[in-house]
């Protein structure tokens, strides 16, 4: 076999081990040294080691030079600077404290607060519950972005709710598990700080420019919420007398800045800082955490347990994303080194497909990946793989970076791998059943390639605050 070739089968192979249930950041390790051992074997190297093994007056000093002589090989020097070069990564750095805000902001009763006050400032709305349910979970995934979370806690909060509403339960499983994948474009996203990371991207404008299309996504689905509410009014019924409490106005807008001010400006004080140039995003990041922490404590629900937790979910999930990536740089740096990525240039510039059609062929691809993979495997494995030829093409990694981002959110949302919808009914009554679930998710994700269209018709939804804050 040719190298080429050899970087073919590597890339086959991982595929096929992931569908087996490997874990991905170890399995991406493991392949990218034993192919770098071949790809990097030197044999005069490790055989100058070898011939001294005569040399040697005891056994354990021959086992030292055998050992020595088997790992002089560059592979093993590039583990260790790539792993050194993820660890110190400036951009990486902001993950961890917002993974940090997220989890403090979950355990301190705020969205409990919020959703109530949401549900009754919303009664006169058709389908208020959903509106209700649906903004909040915008806010909630906005401070966490993490899917999971959201759709969980949402569920145990607002499902229990709608359902006691009459609501139909395809329909209110369909709002919940579409609101908790916004955190995954709506700054301040992981998501999009991953991808500044794997694609050199500069995260600041990559938040400028996800802004606009994540609010016609939420536009989009609060349009569809209202609409379908107000022409079949039997999937979302009208609260009846005394089910949502008057309350004077006063009454309401106290309960309003109690509930709702808090968790937004903290959201906004991170993403205006970032925006506006007065801080980095690791600073505001760290703003964010401390921000999360005084909200707990306002509530008076910070405790050592769930601070303990947060700090405990931080961890892991940061060491998750840490590990992918150094076995991603490691994997892709074999790959390269074998060939690999020169014959996927070099058959895809063959096909001769203009800008529009590489971009629909990607977005297909990444579509498709969503099924068996993680947000996080897809952005740190897979779109580097695209990187190379958006140059090829003319196209901007700011706009890709967003149409990747949207994307994505199909990747929970698309049966009968919707990851969301199985968040969803581990935690649902048990009369809610999987079927519903994906039946509810449906609309939803024509709402998502929707928006797709537009940002695609429409290029200057992504590029014009980017613009307008920052010049061309």
């Amino acid at each position: 076999m040719t190298e080429p070739q050899i970087a073919l089968f590597m890339l086959g192979l991982f595929i096929f081990l992931v569908f087996l249930g490997f874990p991905i950041a170890f399995t991406l390790m493991a392949m990218g040294i034993g192919f770098g051992y071949y790809a990097y074997f030197d044999a005069d190297r490790m055989w100058r080691s070898f011939n001294r093994l005569d040399e040697m007056a005891s056994s354990w000093d021959s086992f030292s030079l055998w050992i020595e002589g088997f790992f002089n090989n560059r592979i093993f020097d590039l583990f260790i600077n790539q792993t050194y070069t993820v660890m110190s990564n400036e951009v990486l750095t902001a993950v961890p404290l917002f993974l940090f805000m997220g989890y403090v902001v979950e355990r301190a009763n705020i969205v409990d607060r919020l959703f109530t006050t949401l549900n009754i400032a919303s009664k006169n709305v058709p389908g208020s519950l959903g509106v209700a349910a649906l903004i909040t979970c915008a806010l909630f995934a906005t401070a966490t972005g993490i899917v999971g979370a959201v759709v969980t806690l949402m569920g145990l909060l607002a499902l229990p709710a709608m359902l006691k509403a009459r609501y139909d339960p395809s329909f209110a499983s369909g709002i919940i598990c579409a609101g908790g994948t916004l955190g995954i474009l709506i700054p301040p996203s992981i998501m999009l700080i991953v991808y500044a990371a794997a694609s050199g991207t500069s995260i600041v404008r990559l938040y400028a420019g996800a802004l606009v299309p994540g609010l016609i996504l939420v536009g989009l689905y609060l349009t569809y919420v209202i609409g379908r509410s107000l022409l079949q009014p039997s999937v979302a019924p009208k609260p009846k007398e005394g089910e949502v409490p008057d309350m004077p106005t006063g009454q309401l807008i106290l309960l309003l800045i109690t509930s709702f001010l808090p968790l937004a400006f903290l959201i906004l004080a991170v993403l205006g800082s970032i925006l506006f140039g007065l801080a980095t995003p690791t600073e505001a990041a760290a703003i964010g955490a401390l921000g999360g922490m005084l909200l707990a404590v306002a509530y008076r629900a910070l405790t050592f347990q769930r601070l303990r937790e947060s700090v405990y979910l931080t961890v892991r999930t940061t060491a998750m994303v840490c590990w992918l990536f150094v076995g991603s740089y490691v994997f892709s740096a074999v790959f390269s080194y074998l060939g690999g990525e020169s014959v996927i240039s070099e058959f895809v510039s063959g096909l001769n497909l203009t800008p529009l059609q590489f971009l629909l062929l990607a977005q297909l691809i990444i579509f498709l990946l969503g099924w068996p993979l993680e947000w996080s495997e897809i952005i740190i494995i897979f779109v580097p793989i695209f990187l190379p030829l958006l140059e090829i093409f003319g196209i901007d990694p700011l706009f890709f970076g967003i149409l990747v981002a949207l994307n994505l959110q199909t990747s929970f949302l698309t049966p009968p791998m919707a990851m969301s919808a199985y968040y969803l009914k581990g935690i649902a009554p048990p009369e809610v059943r999987l079927t519903q679930i994906f039946a509810g998710i449906l609309p939803f994700l024509a709402m998502v390639f929707i928006s797709m269209a537009i940002v695609y018709i429409f290029p200057q939804a992504v590029y014009g605050l980017p613009e307008l804050f920052y010049g061309r």
